[in-house]
């Protein structure tokens, strides 16, 4: 580990990942990346190889214990009626239902829904409306006979994927990096060695990462007014 990934793991502790370990902590399962990649930040942001390999091993055991394949979905149903309570690794989805006035948790794996979901945690995680959201969740079950409730409950929410992009604790942790170390860091997130690049090639591909701007497009109206004048 050099003196830049020292420095990103001080100041961004638990979101610098070293991809290398991905293939590493990967199993038969299809787990998306990013779960494992936060998995990975979670427990290998150290230099020491010893407890790198611990932490693998880590995530390889947290992934067989909660991560729900979707072949798997009613025996773990089962599972957490038999048990109470477990503790699982899917994507969840919420929407208002304005009947009971309550808002609904889908979990996509488990098929499940009709979760009930306390307000503060959709207001924390407003993503949960739109595409939904990795999460890891506590869910216990409590025998329910209403009609369209379901007998599983949500106890905690945690989401793996990011919910909101929290803009002031990167620039805090920005403002501890030169110029050059930063424009490196840039550049080792698209996959590429900033080592072997130039100032120059370094900046190009900085250049690349920059959308385009978006073309403007007259109205209908205004270019039917254009042509009758």
């Amino acid at each position: 580990m050099n003196d830049l990934d020292r420095k990103l793991n001080d100041y961004f502790t638990g979101y610098v990942v070293r991809k290398d370990l991905v293939k590493q902590a990967s199993s038969n399962a299809a787990v998306p990346s990013y779960v494992l990649e936060y998995l990975l930040g979670q427990n290998c942001a150290t230099d020491d190889d010893e407890a790198i390999a611990e932490g693998v091993e880590r995530v390889k055991d947290i992934l067989a214990q909660h991560y729900v394949e979707r072949a798997q979905a009613n025996a773990i149903q089962s599972d957490i009626k038999l048990r109470g309570f477990m503790r699982v690794i899917d994507k969840v989805t919420v929407v208002l239902n304005e009947k009971r006035d309550a808002y609904e948790a889908s979990f996509e794996n488990l098929r499940i829904s009709h979760v009930l979901v306390d307000s503060d945690t959709v207001r924390q995680n407003r993503r949960l409306l739109v595409s939904g959201v990795w999460c890891i969740c506590d869910l216990s079950y409590s025998p329910n006979e209403a009609k369209n409730e379901s007998s599983f409950l949500l106890n905690r929410l945690k989401p793996i994927q990011m919910a909101h992009f929290f803009l002031d604790g990167y620039q805090m942790g920005r403002d501890a990096f030169t110029t050059d170390e930063w424009i490196d860091a840039i550049i080792r997130s698209t996959g590429l060695d900033p080592n072997q690049l130039g100032r120059r090639s370094k900046l190009f591909m900085l250049t690349r990462l920059v959308p385009p701007p978006r073309k403007r497009q007259r109205s209908l109206s205004a270019r039917s007014s254009c042509e009758s004048a």
